[in-house]
């Protein structure tokens, strides 16, 4: 029996150039196939997120698997199945998602696309959980929580020097709000006291890195997901609705991100790695 074909692309997500921001693969769809097989696949191509999309209606449902489970909300698999839908399959923006989390907007302006996510304000926390600061191995100043847990620490300097224990964080509590997993979000204010005009344009206003060992990810290398918690929580902190953020992993990547309301939106480039073909067993 013939194998099954289907189109794969791998997109680096909040990036301007290959082998920084963060890669996702997309796989457009006819028809959905077995949860089984989305998840394996995901595994087989062992990115961060595989984003698999059906057209439906005058949009189309949008699904994102890591490794090991699927999530219900990723920014930069987002981003990479706007791009893959303008720049490869001929669509135009802008584009609705249907989603695990509601509708998901993504418009193109100039270079860049831009996601319109709903927000999710954090909550200070009295009582981490046990075990944070120990995987962390430093001591945030404070710790809020929204779907994930945020530790807001003095200075970038301290973020991107941390060097925590994964296994640790993968086996702190889980919690309602994060039904698949909380994972941890360190933060620092940037070095900048400006807001940039864009992404790399001359300051940084928030430094940030995710961990998502809970998800099977160590450390998510861009991750639309968590701006959604960061924007408002720094917003409100710096006084200005628009901050210019980067994710301080070892890729890196950069975000153009603006609180409007209950909705959070960040801009982003992309830059298409491959393209290729899926051979599924007939």
């Amino acid at each position: 029996m013939s194998p099954m074909r289907l189109p794969l692309y791998v997109v680096d997500a909040f990036a301007e150039r290959p082998f920084t921001g963060n890669p996702a693969a997309v796989v457009p769809l006819d028809a959905w196939l077995p949860d089984a097989t989305l998840q394996a696949m995901a595994a087989e191509h062992n990115v961060s997120e595989t984003a698999f999309l059906v057209r439906e209606g005058a949009g189309w449902r949008l699904r994102w698997f890591t490794p090991t489970t699927e999530v219900a909300l990723c920014g930069h698999a987002t981003l990479a199945s706007a791009f893959v839908l303008a720049t490869e399959l001929g669509a135009a923006p802008p584009f609705a998602f249907a989603t695990r989390s509601g509708t998901l907007g993504v418009a193109r302006e100039g270079g860049m696309f831009v996601l319109d996510f709903p927000a999710d304000p954090p909550h200070p926390v009295a009582h981490p959980p046990e075990g944070l600061v120990a995987a962390l191995g430093a001591e945030p100043l404070e710790v809020w929580k929204a779907r994930d847990w945020i530790c807001l620490f003095d200075d970038a300097a301290t973020v991107e020097a941390l060097a925590p224990d994964h296994a640790a964080i993968a086996a702190l509590p889980d919690t309602e709000t994060a039904p698949d997993g909380s994972c941890v979000i360190a933060t620092a204010r940037g070095p900048a006291r400006t807001i940039a005009t864009a992404p790399g344009g001359g300051g940084v206003d928030v430094v940030s890195r995710y961990f998502a060992a809970k998800v099977g990810i160590a450390e998510d290398p861009v991750t639309g997901a968590a701006h959604t918690q960061l924007v408002p929580f720094w917003a409100a902190r710096l006084d200005r609705a628009r901050l210019a953020c980067r994710q301080a992993s070892k890729r890196g990547g950069l975000l153009d991100c603006t609180l409007d309301g209950e909705r959070v939106r960040m801009g982003g480039r992309a830059v298409l790695y491959a393209r290729g073909e899926i051979l599924l067993p007939g």
